[in-house]
């Protein structure tokens, strides 16, 4: 049975529904040999059907053909350009072995790119668009995704495929020839890093603006230069001519811009990572400025400016897509402090040998054997003023004298397209040069300081975007270029030194520490120390510094709460409390490293209702919640910004949700909690039983599954209530919440049917609630607290 990601439903009078002229597209089924990748990409169209392939091809072998990793992560690459169109047909089918992760970020990347589109090719100016379609309304809706993603051989993937382990002493640079990648490319050679290459062709003219540095590249470093080519560009175009609404000699038309095209990056980078893969890379940098994370709105609907898959968001997104695959692997850029204008100088002034063979112009020409620009597009009259501006001669690159006059000529009437404080502190340092006047039209010169200034931002370049072990030693280079370091603090710049040990504190949450295990020995005696591995979870059994380390790692942390409390004549008085601790550990256990904090379990709950049966040790609710919200608020002082409050008994909801709330309050940290109900909808299907509520079926059958020697099911009775109104009853959907003295309703204590557990129940209880426990501690793990509040893809 396939899988289909379904769009909302449509509305009636859809003004966007002059955009859905495709109605099928099928990507597949692959071919797959060890040096290329091989994909069909179908259009039906008012029953006309046609058919292009998308091709990549690589001069070394990287696949295994039949090998299930290798086709999982082809069928993930031949995806990627499909992922422009789901705003244009009624179904995408995506044919291969995709994963329910592969499913997921499939999914939500083209509902993002969906909205991307429409905002920056439609409501915005678009040279390429004829007819209704290039007036189209500003319409907010939730979704924009026209198209039903089918998976449709999603029921043949049993299990996910093989995850691969990477080595972080090793790098990629998703190269390009820009300045960005050689800039990236030289400051990881210089701090000692062994750094591959990975350019990726189109077949196109694009490729040109790569070649200079591809060819220095593999004369200079051929065991760590590689290249992939694709059809993409082929693809793309030929997608063009199934919309009616682009102009047909869209070839002709001169735009420094794609007609209807945002999601690019990944069709590169994912083609990179079977070199990736091969080589056992762990880090994988791509070269993204300060101004690339941008979130926006127009007329109310937000947006990233079309440079998602250029931001720190699309970073890690695409990171913990990684983890959740179990690929050994992580993506940022080491440039995101950076301005363009910053970037450039530091090439410039210390890498002039890679710096020589930049090109950024997507209208290149060869001649004499040497990719030369245009010398007439934006990128161009851009390039030539920063390298003017930091006094380099832009010849050396490529540029005539003639077209260096143009440029700066064009500059000075039509501006960059730069941050606004860049193009200010551009014309400024023109300016002082007499090479442009202080207030051209393009062109308004206002000294900004910031932008020659490596800048960190909670957005834009928080200081934790990138792996601690790499801060020093980069900040030492870059400072040597910059004018010193900033800081956002509200609507200022403020001086900041980024080799402070505090500012370098925060750590980078994607990666567990390096050691396999840390030995702790006393100083005082020959005892031998003890080891913790890295799966050590439990805060309780650390010593200080090793529960600072761990603070250091990860910022999730699961507080069980339980209860002593009656369960019947068959099942221990613990029941709640061990329940609590035992889910937050094997959820611990089950998630990929750093794995989360397990705080100590809070054993007494609110169970005075409860309390005619002997053994009940009951606290008030003000007792609890003020020990919630104190052990929450030291947890938060350590560096806890996610906590997740496992409750283990019901009575103490009301009271554990109080705490939460004060805990978010004072401490200003993520705070929830869970008392079943991310299992509770998939329990209900498990379990035969009404109003089991307390010692019946669900939880004799978890306490058969968990600790058999504690259950004695000779004694174990049924006690199913009755009451008078369907509001009454607990396991009502429209029941409402109401409190009695366990005794008056039943004598046993008892409400359920424990003769109704099982231990393959129980099996699939437990199952069923780590899992679920373990997916959303995954995805709060790899969210900051910013992205919790507002979702940014």
């Amino acid at each position: 049975m396939s899988a289909v990601e379904r769009r909302p439903a449509a509305r009636s009078e859809d003004p966007l529904a002059i955009l859905r002229v495709i109605d099928r597209l099928e990507v597949g089924p692959l071919q797959l040999e060890p040096r290329r990748l091989t994909a069909p990409y179908r259009v039906v169209r008012d029953g006309a059907e046609s058919s292009i392939d998308l091709v990549y091809r690589y001069d070394e072998d990287v696949f295994e053909p039949d090998d299930p990793a290798a086709r999982n992560l082809a069928a993930m690459i031949a995806a990627q350009v499909a992922l422009n169109y789901g705003l244009f047909c009624r179904e995408i089918v995506l044919r291969g072995p995709f994963d329910a992760a592969d499913r997921r970020l499939l999914t939500e990347m083209a509902a993002n790119t969906a909205r991307e589109i429409y905002v920056k090719k439609f409501l915005e100016h678009n040279p390429f668009l004829v007819g209704p379609a290039a007036s189209l309304p500003a319409v907010k809706r939730e979704s924009y995704l026209a198209a039903d993603l089918v998976f449709p051989d999603a029921d043949r993937v049993e299990k996910p495929a093989a995850g691969w382990a990477g080595d972080r002493s090793r790098f990629a640079v998703l190269a390009s020839g820009g300045k960005d990648s050689l800039l990236s490319l030289g400051l990881l050679t210089e701090m000692g890093h062994e750094t591959h290459s990975l350019f990726v062709a189109e077949s196109g003219r694009h490729w040109l603006t790569a070649l200079n540095a591809h060819r220095h590249l593999s004369a200079t470093r051929p065991e760590t230069t590689a290249r992939v080519w694709t059809s993409s560009d082929r693809v793309f175009s030929a997608m063009l001519r199934h919309l009616p609404f682009v102009r047909p000699d869209f070839a002709r038309v001169r735009a420094d811009e794609y007609p209807i095209r945002l999601w690019t990056v990944a069709v590169f980078l994912f083609g990179a990572l079977p070199l990736v893969r091969k080589r056992g890379v762990g880090r994988l940098v791509v070269g993204d400025e300060f101004d690339c994370t941008h979130r926006t709105s127009r007329e109310g609907i937000t947006h990233y400016d079309g440079l998602y898959d250029q931001s720190r968001y699309f970073d890690e997104a695409l990171t913990r897509y990684f983890g959740r695959k179990g690929w050994g692997l992580a993506q940022f850029s080491i440039l995101r402090p950076l301005s363009e204008l910053l970037i450039q100088t530091t090439l410039v002034q210390r890498y002039p040998d890679l710096q020589r063979h930049q090109m950024s112009c997507h209208a290149a020409h060869v001649e004499e054997e040497r990719v030369r620009p245009c010398g007439r597009c934006e990128k161009c009259r851009r390039i030539v003023g920063m390298l003017l501006a930091v006094g380099a001669d832009p010849e050396a690159s490529g540029y005539t004298e003639a077209q260096v006059r143009d440029c700066l000529a064009a500059l000075a009437a039509k501006g960059a397209a730069q941050e606004a404080a860049g193009r200010e502190q551009l014309a400024r340092m023109l300016a002082d040069k007499g090479l442009l006047p202080p207030d051209s039209p393009g062109l308004r010169a206002r000294s900004r300081p910031e932008i020659l200034s490596l800048r960190f931002h909670r957005e834009n370049s928080p200081v934790a975007s990138i792996p601690d072990d790499l801060r020093r030693p980069l900040y030492r280079i870059l400072l040597q270029h910059a004018r010193g370091a900033v800081e956002r603090r509200g609507a200022a710049w403020a001086p900041v030194d980024p080799l402070e040990p505090d500012f370098l504190a925060e750590p980078y949450r994607f990666e567990a520490k390096r050691e396999a295990a840390a030995t702790v020995a006393s100083p005082s005696d020959d005892r031998p120390g003890r080891e913790l591995g890295r799966g050590s979870f439990l805060l309780a059994e650390m010593t200080w510094p090793e529960a600072r380390e761990r603070f250091r790692e990860c910022d999730t942390a699961l507080l069980p709460v339980g209860a002593i409390e009656q369960h019947g004549h068959h099942l221990p008085l613990d029941t709640d409390a061990w329940d609590a601790d035992y889910l937050c550990r094997e959820v611990a256990a089950g998630c990929s490293e750093p794995k989360p904090l397990v705080l100590p379990l809070i054993p007494y709950g609110v169970s005075y209702h409860h309390a005619d049966f002997p053994g009940t040790l009951s606290v008030s609710p003000e007792t609890l919640s003020r020990l919630v919200y104190e052990v929450g608020r030291h947890a938060a002082r350590h560096g806890i910004k996610k906590l997740v409050i496992v409750n283990g008994h019901g009575g103490n909801a009301p009271t554990l949700q109080f705490a939460a709330q004060m805990i978010n309050r004072d401490a200003h940290i993520f705070t929830c909690v869970d008392s079943g109900e991310t299992s509770d909808h998939d329990i209900a299907e498990i379990t035969e039983t009404s109003n089991d509520v307390h010692a019946g079926e669900v939880e004799t059958s978890t306490s058969i599954a968990a600790r058999p020697q504690l259950v004695d099911m000779a004694r174990a009775r049924k006690y199913v209530p009755r009451f008078s109104s369907q509001y009454l009853n607990f396991s009502s959907v429209r029941s409402v919440d109401w409190y009695a003295y366990t005794g008056k309703i039943s004598r046993s204590g008892v409400l359920g049917d424990p003769t109704k557990a099982t231990l393959e129940k129980g099996e699939r209880i437990w199952e069923l609630m780590i899992r679920h426990l373990v997916a959303f501690v995954e995805t709060l793990k790899g969210l900051t607290l910013e992205e919790i509040y507002q979702r940014r893809h």
